[in-house]
């Protein structure tokens, strides 16, 4: 049985936390937050603390605090040689305290709060400072995805760019056609169909051979009138840069 703590209750670890809670060969000993948080109903009987002295030994910490929060947040922890990890996608391993061993489980998923994940579906990218520390990451993470594969912090970090790519640029470009649509009193909803269709091309499609559009095919004239519409709007500088990206790909 591993034992571990969550320290820090944002949104990956608290996606995590309930996954880990269904498994028989895991034990959830603490979950540490600074301040006071309503676990969900499932994980009411764990013992939860906003205070960094009363954290208990565990076999495995894992920290979901904010990025720039990490490095100084793992020096607080009061144990030496156990093996602490973050689950962030920017950071490298190394920002970890040297006082315990160190490690990297990188969920790559976008998590929100009020939005379930399919947890088994989800990757974990993992990374330890020695061979034993990476199996004991990957039998631990295995309990709750079937697809954990070792990622060192340098691939890591090109993958999170990749993914803020594909997520948070694209999640942004829905923002801003919900912003066009609303504006001119029309559904949004009418879209989403299309934007189910796009997602769902790439599971048999590669991006290039999935890509449509006025910019693929150089259609000027639907293009300056894109622009026009777009006029006096912060949306016509990124319309112009990705039809020119596309064109170039093109």
């Amino acid at each position: 049985m591993t034992r571990i703590i969550f320290l820090g209750f944002g949104n990956v670890n608290s996606h995590l936390a309930e996954a880990f809670f269904a498994s028989e060969e895991v034990t959830i000993v603490q979950i540490y937050n600074r301040s006071l948080k309503s676990l969900p109903v499932a994980l009411k009987q764990i013992p939860f603390i906003t205070n960094v002295s009363e954290i208990k030994e565990a076999d495995v910490y894992i920290i979901g605090v904010p990025d720039d929060a990490i490095a100084d947040f793992s020096k607080k922890i009061p144990f030496k040689d156990r093996l602490v990890i973050h689950v962030s996608g920017g950071v490298a391993m190394e920002v970890l305290s040297e006082n315990n061993r160190k490690g990297v489980v990188w969920p790559l998923q976008s998590f929100s709060k009020n939005s379930s994940v399919a947890i088994k579906e989800v990757p974990m990218c993992v990374e330890a400072e020695s061979a034993s520390d990476t199996e004991i990451l990957k039998t631990l993470f295995s309990e709750i995805s079937e697809k954990v594969v070792e990622i060192s912090s340098e691939e890591r970090a090109k993958l999170h760019l990749a993914a803020v790519f594909v997520n948070n640029f694209t999640n942004y470009l829905y923002s801003v056609s919900e912003k066009i649509t609303t504006q001119n009193k029309i559904d949004f909803n009418l879209l989403k169909p299309l934007l189910s269709e796009t997602a769902s091309k790439i599971k048999h499609l590669s991006p290039k051979e999935a890509q449509t559009g006025p910019a693929k095919r150089k259609d000027a004239k639907t293009i300056e009138k894109h622009l026009h519409l777009l006029a006096n709007t912060p949306y016509q500088e990124v319309y112009r840069l990705l039809t020119e990206g596309i064109k170039k790909e093109h």
